[in-house]
Protein backbone atom coordinates (compact mmCIF):
# COMPACT_ATOMS: atom_id res chain seq x y z
CA UNK A 1 0.00 0.00 0.00
CA UNK A 2 0.78 3.94 -0.36
CA UNK A 3 1.14 5.90 2.57
CA UNK A 4 0.01 9.46 2.96
CA UNK A 5 3.69 10.34 2.45
CA UNK A 6 3.47 8.04 -0.95
CA UNK A 7 6.22 5.75 0.77
CA UNK A 8 4.97 1.91 -0.53
CA UNK A 9 5.06 -0.35 2.29
CA UNK A 10 3.71 -3.74 3.07
CA UNK A 11 0.49 -4.47 4.53
CA UNK A 12 -2.38 -6.55 5.47
CA UNK A 13 -5.78 -6.16 3.69
CA UNK A 14 -8.25 -7.94 5.20
CA UNK A 15 -12.37 -8.08 4.40
CA UNK A 16 -13.46 -7.89 7.83
CA UNK A 17 -11.91 -5.59 10.50
CA UNK A 18 -12.50 -5.87 14.41
CA UNK A 19 -12.74 -2.95 16.29
CA UNK A 20 -11.91 -4.00 18.76
CA UNK A 21 -11.65 -6.86 21.23
CA UNK A 22 -8.39 -5.51 22.87
CA UNK A 23 -10.12 -1.97 23.33
CA UNK A 24 -13.23 -0.02 23.07
CA UNK A 25 -12.42 2.15 20.16
CA UNK A 26 -15.97 3.53 19.45
CA UNK A 27 -15.71 5.00 23.20
CA UNK A 28 -12.27 6.36 23.57
CA UNK A 29 -10.77 6.22 19.94
CA UNK A 30 -13.79 7.25 17.20
CA UNK A 31 -11.69 10.47 16.25
CA UNK A 32 -8.75 8.15 15.60
CA UNK A 33 -10.87 5.55 13.56
CA UNK A 34 -12.49 7.97 11.31
CA UNK A 35 -8.83 9.52 10.47
CA UNK A 36 -7.33 6.55 9.59
CA UNK A 37 -10.94 5.55 7.93
CA UNK A 38 -9.92 9.05 5.83
CA UNK A 39 -6.81 7.40 5.25
CA UNK A 40 -7.32 3.75 4.32
CA UNK A 41 -5.01 2.51 6.74
CA UNK A 42 -4.06 2.05 10.19
CA UNK A 43 -0.55 0.35 12.21
CA UNK A 44 -1.23 -2.48 14.57
CA UNK A 45 1.29 -3.40 16.80
CA UNK A 46 1.17 -7.34 17.31
CA UNK A 47 1.08 -7.68 21.61
CA UNK A 48 3.46 -11.04 21.56
CA UNK A 49 6.35 -9.38 19.31
CA UNK A 50 5.41 -5.99 19.47
CA UNK A 51 6.24 -5.67 15.97
CA UNK A 52 4.34 -3.23 13.83
CA UNK A 53 2.40 -3.72 10.40
CA UNK A 54 0.30 -1.95 8.21
CA UNK A 55 -3.52 -2.72 8.07
CA UNK A 56 -4.67 -1.53 5.01
CA UNK A 57 -8.55 -0.74 4.62
CA UNK A 58 -8.38 -1.14 0.98
CA UNK A 59 -10.14 -4.73 0.87
CA UNK A 60 -12.20 -4.10 3.83
CA UNK A 61 -16.35 -4.17 3.68
CA UNK A 62 -17.33 -4.80 7.13
CA UNK A 63 -16.22 -3.76 10.71
CA UNK A 64 -17.49 -4.88 13.99
CA UNK A 65 -17.57 -3.05 16.49
CA UNK A 66 -16.93 -4.15 20.28
CA UNK A 67 -18.30 -1.36 22.68
CA UNK A 68 -19.81 -0.42 26.04
CA UNK A 69 -20.64 2.88 24.97
CA UNK A 70 -20.74 3.44 21.32
CA UNK A 71 -22.05 7.26 21.89
CA UNK A 72 -18.68 9.20 20.56
CA UNK A 73 -19.06 7.15 17.28
CA UNK A 74 -22.59 7.44 16.62
CA UNK A 75 -22.21 11.14 15.21
CA UNK A 76 -19.55 9.25 12.81
CA UNK A 77 -21.27 6.65 11.48
CA UNK A 78 -22.43 8.21 8.19
CA UNK A 79 -18.77 8.43 7.72
CA UNK A 80 -18.81 4.72 7.13
CA UNK A 81 -22.56 4.83 5.31
CA UNK A 82 -21.05 7.58 2.49
CA UNK A 83 -17.71 4.83 1.55
CA UNK A 84 -20.55 1.76 1.52
CA UNK A 85 -18.80 0.45 4.28
CA UNK A 86 -20.81 -2.42 6.26
CA UNK A 87 -21.04 -2.24 10.32
CA UNK A 88 -22.49 -3.61 13.08
CA UNK A 89 -22.68 -3.91 17.10
CA UNK A 90 -21.46 -6.00 19.38
CA UNK A 91 -22.54 -3.65 22.53
CA UNK A 92 -21.54 -5.07 26.34
CA UNK A 93 -24.35 -3.38 28.19
CA UNK A 94 -24.04 -4.87 31.88
CA UNK A 95 -25.61 -3.95 35.50
CA UNK A 96 -22.34 -3.47 37.86
CA UNK A 97 -23.28 -0.60 39.33
CA UNK A 98 -23.62 -1.42 43.02
CA UNK A 99 -20.47 -3.90 43.01
CA UNK A 100 -18.66 -0.94 41.26
CA UNK A 101 -17.05 -3.91 38.67
CA UNK A 102 -17.44 -1.15 35.77
CA UNK A 103 -16.08 2.08 37.38
CA UNK A 104 -15.80 4.51 34.67
CA UNK A 105 -19.09 3.65 32.79
CA UNK A 106 -21.56 6.34 32.05
CA UNK A 107 -24.83 5.09 33.99
CA UNK A 108 -26.30 2.16 33.33
CA UNK A 109 -30.16 4.18 32.32
CA UNK A 110 -27.93 6.12 30.30
CA UNK A 111 -26.15 3.05 28.30
CA UNK A 112 -29.69 1.50 28.16
CA UNK A 113 -31.11 4.59 26.09
CA UNK A 114 -27.82 4.67 24.14
CA UNK A 115 -28.87 1.18 22.96
CA UNK A 116 -32.39 1.63 22.08
CA UNK A 117 -31.22 4.99 19.92
CA UNK A 118 -28.37 2.81 17.94
CA UNK A 119 -30.71 0.02 17.70
CA UNK A 120 -33.33 2.48 16.29
CA UNK A 121 -30.65 4.17 13.88
CA UNK A 122 -29.45 1.39 12.35
CA UNK A 123 -31.95 -1.53 13.42
CA UNK A 124 -32.40 -4.44 15.48
CA UNK A 125 -30.50 -6.98 13.78
CA UNK A 126 -27.05 -4.59 13.85
CA UNK A 127 -26.77 -4.72 17.63
CA UNK A 128 -25.74 -7.74 19.73
CA UNK A 129 -26.46 -6.89 23.29
CA UNK A 130 -24.14 -8.79 25.55
CA UNK A 131 -24.22 -9.55 29.18
CA UNK A 132 -20.46 -10.23 29.29
CA UNK A 133 -19.04 -11.70 31.65
CA UNK A 134 -21.13 -13.33 34.20
CA UNK A 135 -19.43 -12.93 37.64
CA UNK A 136 -20.64 -14.57 40.96
CA UNK A 137 -19.13 -12.78 44.37
CA UNK A 138 -20.43 -12.92 48.18
CA UNK A 139 -22.64 -10.20 47.42
CA UNK A 140 -23.49 -11.29 43.47
CA UNK A 141 -25.75 -14.54 43.47
CA UNK A 142 -26.65 -16.33 40.54
CA UNK A 143 -30.16 -15.27 41.45
CA UNK A 144 -29.58 -11.54 40.95
CA UNK A 145 -27.36 -11.95 38.18
CA UNK A 146 -30.81 -12.98 36.64
CA UNK A 147 -32.46 -10.64 37.84
CA UNK A 148 -30.48 -7.96 36.63
CA UNK A 149 -30.35 -9.21 32.86
CA UNK A 150 -34.68 -9.64 32.73
CA UNK A 151 -34.54 -6.19 34.23
CA UNK A 152 -32.30 -4.66 30.98
CA UNK A 153 -33.96 -7.00 29.06
CA UNK A 154 -37.48 -5.34 29.88
CA UNK A 155 -36.09 -2.18 28.77
CA UNK A 156 -34.65 -3.54 25.51
CA UNK A 157 -37.52 -5.37 24.05
CA UNK A 158 -37.58 -5.64 20.70
CA UNK A 159 -34.87 -3.15 19.97
CA UNK A 160 -31.77 -6.32 19.59
CA UNK A 161 -32.32 -10.10 18.04
CA UNK A 162 -29.25 -11.78 20.38
CA UNK A 163 -28.22 -11.91 23.90
CA UNK A 164 -24.96 -13.46 24.49
CA UNK A 165 -23.46 -14.33 28.14
CA UNK A 166 -20.07 -15.28 28.86
CA UNK A 167 -18.56 -16.90 32.30
CA UNK A 168 -15.55 -14.77 34.07
CA UNK A 169 -12.17 -16.59 32.95
CA UNK A 170 -10.39 -16.26 36.77
CA UNK A 171 -7.95 -19.03 36.53
CA UNK A 172 -6.35 -18.36 32.80
CA UNK A 173 -5.61 -14.82 33.41
CA UNK A 174 -3.52 -13.86 35.89
CA UNK A 175 -4.40 -10.09 35.59
CA UNK A 176 -7.67 -10.94 36.50
CA UNK A 177 -6.71 -12.37 39.44
CA UNK A 178 -4.70 -9.51 40.23
CA UNK A 179 -7.50 -7.03 39.26
CA UNK A 180 -10.01 -8.81 41.18
CA UNK A 181 -7.93 -9.08 44.54
CA UNK A 182 -6.52 -5.58 43.98
CA UNK A 183 -10.43 -3.62 43.40
CA UNK A 184 -12.57 -5.97 45.71
CA UNK A 185 -12.47 -6.44 49.30
CA UNK A 186 -14.02 -10.04 48.85
CA UNK A 187 -11.23 -11.84 47.43
CA UNK A 188 -7.97 -12.95 48.47
CA UNK A 189 -5.14 -15.21 46.63
CA UNK A 190 -7.42 -18.45 47.80
CA UNK A 191 -10.95 -17.09 46.98
CA UNK A 192 -10.34 -15.22 43.82
CA UNK A 193 -11.53 -18.57 41.70
CA UNK A 194 -14.75 -18.20 43.15
CA UNK A 195 -15.59 -15.74 40.78
CA UNK A 196 -15.72 -17.80 38.43
CA UNK A 197 -18.88 -19.49 37.95
CA UNK A 198 -18.67 -23.27 38.51
CA UNK A 199 -20.85 -25.78 36.33
CA UNK A 200 -23.83 -26.50 38.53
CA UNK A 201 -23.71 -22.16 38.86
CA UNK A 202 -23.71 -22.07 35.14
CA UNK A 203 -26.66 -24.67 34.53
CA UNK A 204 -28.59 -22.66 36.94
CA UNK A 205 -27.81 -19.49 35.07
CA UNK A 206 -29.01 -21.50 31.73
CA UNK A 207 -32.05 -22.46 33.07
CA UNK A 208 -32.51 -18.70 34.40
CA UNK A 209 -31.83 -17.48 30.90
CA UNK A 210 -34.28 -20.39 29.56
CA UNK A 211 -37.07 -19.56 31.24
CA UNK A 212 -36.09 -15.59 30.84
CA UNK A 213 -36.33 -16.69 26.54
CA UNK A 214 -39.42 -18.39 27.19
CA UNK A 215 -40.66 -15.24 29.08
CA UNK A 216 -40.21 -12.78 26.52
CA UNK A 217 -41.18 -15.29 23.42
CA UNK A 218 -44.57 -14.94 25.15
CA UNK A 219 -44.83 -11.08 24.85
CA UNK A 220 -43.58 -11.45 21.33
CA UNK A 221 -39.83 -11.03 21.47
CA UNK A 222 -38.04 -13.88 19.73
CA UNK A 223 -34.53 -13.65 21.10
CA UNK A 224 -31.49 -16.14 20.96
CA UNK A 225 -29.57 -16.57 23.92
CA UNK A 226 -25.70 -17.93 22.84
CA UNK A 227 -23.08 -17.98 24.75
CA UNK A 228 -19.60 -16.99 23.63
CA UNK A 229 -16.33 -18.56 23.90
CA UNK A 230 -17.29 -21.14 26.06
CA UNK A 231 -17.25 -25.52 25.72
CA UNK A 232 -19.96 -26.77 27.16
CA UNK A 233 -22.83 -27.59 25.97
CA UNK A 234 -26.13 -25.19 27.06
CA UNK A 235 -28.18 -26.15 23.70
CA UNK A 236 -29.67 -29.63 24.80
CA UNK A 237 -30.80 -28.82 28.05
CA UNK A 238 -31.44 -25.28 27.48
CA UNK A 239 -31.74 -24.06 24.16
CA UNK A 240 -28.63 -21.68 24.13
CA UNK A 241 -26.50 -21.71 20.94
CA UNK A 242 -23.17 -21.03 20.51
CA UNK A 243 -22.28 -17.51 19.44
CA UNK A 244 -20.08 -16.64 16.72
CA UNK A 245 -19.52 -12.85 17.53
CA UNK A 246 -18.12 -12.39 13.84
CA UNK A 247 -20.92 -14.29 12.33
CA UNK A 248 -20.82 -14.97 8.63
CA UNK A 249 -24.95 -16.68 8.91
CA UNK A 250 -25.36 -12.60 10.73
CA UNK A 251 -23.51 -11.38 7.68
CA UNK A 252 -25.38 -13.27 5.25
CA UNK A 253 -28.90 -12.40 6.19
CA UNK A 254 -27.72 -8.92 6.76
CA UNK A 255 -25.58 -7.47 4.44
CA UNK A 256 -26.37 -9.80 1.62
CA UNK A 257 -26.86 -6.72 -0.91
CA UNK A 258 -22.55 -6.49 -0.48
CA UNK A 259 -21.10 -9.16 -3.54
CA UNK A 260 -17.60 -8.72 -2.65
CA UNK A 261 -18.53 -9.54 1.19
CA UNK A 262 -20.43 -12.83 -0.21
CA UNK A 263 -17.86 -14.15 -1.76
CA UNK A 264 -15.57 -13.65 1.24
CA UNK A 265 -17.42 -15.50 3.69
CA UNK A 266 -18.96 -18.15 1.01
CA UNK A 267 -15.26 -18.33 -0.46
CA UNK A 268 -12.93 -16.79 1.39
CA UNK A 269 -12.48 -14.72 -1.55
CA UNK A 270 -13.34 -11.08 -3.15
CA UNK A 271 -11.77 -11.42 -6.75
CA UNK A 272 -15.32 -12.23 -8.48
CA UNK A 273 -12.95 -14.02 -11.61
CA UNK A 274 -11.69 -16.61 -9.02
CA UNK A 275 -15.14 -17.08 -7.53
CA UNK A 276 -16.24 -17.84 -10.92
CA UNK A 277 -13.81 -20.35 -11.26
CA UNK A 278 -14.33 -22.24 -7.59
CA UNK A 279 -18.22 -22.41 -8.05
CA UNK A 280 -17.47 -23.48 -12.07
CA UNK A 281 -15.14 -26.71 -10.25
CA UNK A 282 -15.46 -26.98 -6.75
CA UNK A 283 -17.60 -29.22 -4.41
CA UNK A 284 -20.35 -27.61 -2.59
CA UNK A 285 -18.46 -27.59 0.46
CA UNK A 286 -17.74 -24.38 0.65
CA UNK A 287 -14.13 -22.73 2.48
CA UNK A 288 -13.75 -23.24 6.43
CA UNK A 289 -13.48 -19.26 7.34
CA UNK A 290 -12.90 -20.19 11.49
CA UNK A 291 -10.62 -17.71 13.08
CA UNK A 292 -7.55 -19.91 14.41
CA UNK A 293 -6.05 -16.98 15.99
CA UNK A 294 -9.03 -17.43 18.42
CA UNK A 295 -9.92 -19.88 21.27
CA UNK A 296 -10.95 -23.17 20.28
CA UNK A 297 -14.71 -22.83 21.18
CA UNK A 298 -14.38 -19.34 19.79
CA UNK A 299 -17.35 -19.99 16.48
CA UNK A 300 -15.72 -16.43 15.22
CA UNK A 301 -14.92 -16.29 11.39
CA UNK A 302 -11.79 -14.66 10.54
CA UNK A 303 -11.59 -10.73 10.91
CA UNK A 304 -8.42 -8.57 11.45
CA UNK A 305 -8.25 -6.76 15.05
CA UNK A 306 -6.68 -3.43 14.93
CA UNK A 307 -6.83 -2.72 18.73
CA UNK A 308 -4.35 -2.81 21.64
CA UNK A 309 -4.12 -4.15 25.20
CA UNK A 310 -3.53 -1.72 27.66
CA UNK A 311 -5.33 1.40 26.33
CA UNK A 312 -8.84 1.07 27.54
CA UNK A 313 -9.78 3.36 30.71
CA UNK A 314 -12.82 1.81 31.42
CA UNK A 315 -10.86 0.10 34.05
CA UNK A 316 -13.52 -2.52 34.55
CA UNK A 317 -12.42 -4.68 37.23
CA UNK A 318 -12.51 -8.31 34.99
CA UNK A 319 -10.94 -7.01 32.03
CA UNK A 320 -8.38 -9.89 30.79
CA UNK A 321 -6.91 -6.67 28.74
CA UNK A 322 -5.56 -4.46 31.18
CA UNK A 323 -2.23 -4.70 32.73
CA UNK A 324 -2.65 -1.87 35.31
CA UNK A 325 -4.30 1.83 35.41
CA UNK A 326 -0.85 3.44 35.06
CA UNK A 327 0.33 1.25 32.04
CA UNK A 328 -3.31 2.69 30.25
CA UNK A 329 -2.61 5.54 31.81
CA UNK A 330 0.82 5.66 29.99
CA UNK A 331 -0.70 4.72 26.72
CA UNK A 332 -2.97 7.34 26.96
CA UNK A 333 -0.79 9.91 27.32
CA UNK A 334 0.85 8.87 23.89
CA UNK A 335 -2.05 8.78 21.91
CA UNK A 336 -3.31 10.98 19.42
CA UNK A 337 -6.51 11.22 17.35
CA UNK A 338 -3.76 11.88 14.11
CA UNK A 339 -1.40 8.87 14.71
CA UNK A 340 -1.09 6.01 12.43
CA UNK A 341 -1.39 3.79 15.13
CA UNK A 342 -3.48 4.26 19.20
CA UNK A 343 0.14 4.54 20.62
CA UNK A 344 2.71 6.48 19.22
CA UNK A 345 3.32 6.04 15.24
CA UNK A 346 6.15 3.80 15.33
CA UNK A 347 8.64 4.79 13.03
CA UNK A 348 8.89 4.19 9.28
CA UNK A 349 11.94 2.72 9.69
CA UNK A 350 10.61 -0.33 11.85
CA UNK A 351 8.05 -1.16 9.29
Amino acid sequence: MIRADQKRVPARAPVIISASRATDIPAFYSDWLIHRLEAGYAVWVNPFNRKPGYISFEAARLFVFWTKNPRPLMPRLDEFEKRDTNYYFQFTLNDYESEKLEPRLPPLQERIHTFRELSDKIGRHRVIWRFDPLIVTPGLSVEHLLEKIASIGSRLMHKTDKLVVSFVDVAAYQKVQNSLIRELDCFDRASVFSAEPSESQIRQIARGLEQLKTRWYKQGWDITVATCGESMDLKTDYGIVKNKCIDDDLIRRVFSHDQKLMRFVDYGETDPDTVRQLEMFATSKKVDLKDKGQRKACGCISSKDIGMYDTCPHFCVYCYANTSRNKVNHHIARHSQYGEGLVDSPKSSQL
